[in-house]
């Protein structure tokens, strides 16, 4: 299987102008500072010598967070990674002490009960004086699932399809999962019988808390034993993606006029006030994090969070040429599609009917794909939620 490995100096848009280009650069700068392999290896860095008898990566950026955890190691090391499919680096498919296993994303399916139970068996398996090595970012909740007796893959499949069609966002579902599955909320944690565990996480979540990223499956809380060295250290948040997109926009010349982590309603609240602000606001690049919802219609088109956002934008932006917004999320997928998200600006929804008849049948992708606003990077290697870039010039 090809393994696709997009940096940031690959993102794609069709919409060719200055503005763009701009924000295209100011998003990579974003997401390269919150690059698994390079946050673990600055983490790492600073408590060196390294070691572990086993590195357990799970998330959208688990294989780029254990080539960092390997690089860093100072003996070789086993490690077990499960991930998104299309989201494995091939260094760690031919290594023969790495065990990669792909696996569904938002709804889990049978590799996610597989990389469950695959977990469990490992981490039971190792032995009391034995250390462990735990990376954790967003997608973990999905991608690996071990459920009780009483609960089949296709009723909690509903469940998180109906989760997900009603808006829920991402504290409430992980909510339901920690509540449901036995390696959440910690439970995982509790089978380790050795003597320290180390958790490194990319945040995907409001608040960066360990509890709730992944479902808190990296949750140290619930360890059985007082004599257990265990430690977690944040390495990655939408922070610190923002502040970076900030030092590039003023390394670029411009003003940052706003810098905010506030993208936690629906799109239909979001959309409308980002535009207001824009269009009352001076010239300079406004920057927002966080994590929309969106109810979706029984019947969606193509499409996620971010091309609704972006398009609903441009919906309130129509005949302001002089603003120009991207929406993407940083872990290069928006939905069930190949994008991140969009790049608007006030040229892209003046067909006023077409793009309400695009948003009332969530089908913004197939819109902004035919008018050259599409946002595609390929899986980036982290995910600390979305970013919305805005110029105004």
């Amino acid at each position: 299987m090809n393994h696709l490995q997009t940096s940031p100096s690959s993102l794609q848009t069709s919409l060719n102008t200055p503005e763009a280009q701009l924000l295209t650069k100011f998003f990579s700068a974003g997401v390269k500072a919150v690059m698994g392999k390079q946050a673990v290896i600055h983490a790492m860095s600073k408590n060196k010598p390294v070691t572990a008898d086993l590195i357990v990566a799970v998330g959208k950026a688990a294989s780029s967070m254990c080539l960092g955890a390997l690089q860093e190691m100072e003996k070789p090391c086993e490690a077990l990674v499960v991930t998104k499919y299309q989201h494995a680096n091939q260094t760690l498919l031919d290594d023969p002490a790495v065990t990669v296993i792909e696996c569904g994303h938002p709804v889990p399916d049978e590799n996610s009960l597989q990389a469950g139970a695959m977990l469990l068996t490992a981490i039971k398996q190792m032995h009391p004086a034995s250390k462990l090595i735990l990376l954790v970012s967003g997608g973990a909740s999905a991608v690996a699932e071990c459920l009780p007796k009483e609960m089949t893959l296709q009723q909690w499949q509903e469940i998180t399809n109906q989760m997900l069609a009603q808006g829920a966002n991402i504290g409430q579902i992980n909510s339901q999962r920690k509540q449901t599955s036995l390696i959440k909320d910690g439970k995982l944690l509790t089978h380790f019988k050795g003597s320290e565990v180390q958790v490194y996480a990319i945040s995907d979540v409001e608040g960066d808390d360990i509890a709730v990223i992944g479902s808190g499956i990296g949750n140290i809380n619930r360890l059985q034993s007082k004599d257990i060295k265990a430690q977690v250290k944040l390495i990655g948040t939408n922070q610190v993606a923002r502040d970076a997109v900030a030092l590039s926009v003023s390394n670029a010349g411009y003003t940052v006029q706003l810098n905010e982590e506030t993208l936690y309603q629906d799109v239909n609240e979001i959309a409308p006030t980002i535009a207001k602000q824009l269009i009352e606001g001076e010239k300079g690049v406004y920057i927002w994090g966080g994590e929309p919802t969106i109810i979706l219609p029984e019947q969606p088109g193509e499409g996620g969070r971010n091309q609704s956002l972006a398009l609903m934008i441009a919906q309130h932006l129509a005949g302001h040429d002089n603003i120009t917004v991207l929406v993407a999320g940083t872990d290069g997928s928006d939905g069930p599609t190949d994008a991140a998200g969009g790049i608007i600006d006030g040229n892209t929804a003046l067909e006023m009917d077409l793009v309400k008849d695009a948003l009332s049948r969530a089908d913004a992708g197939t819109f902004l794909r035919q008018s050259g606003n599409i946002f595609i990077t390929g899986p980036s290697n982290t995910n600390v939620m979305d970013l919305v870039i805005a110029i105004v010039d």
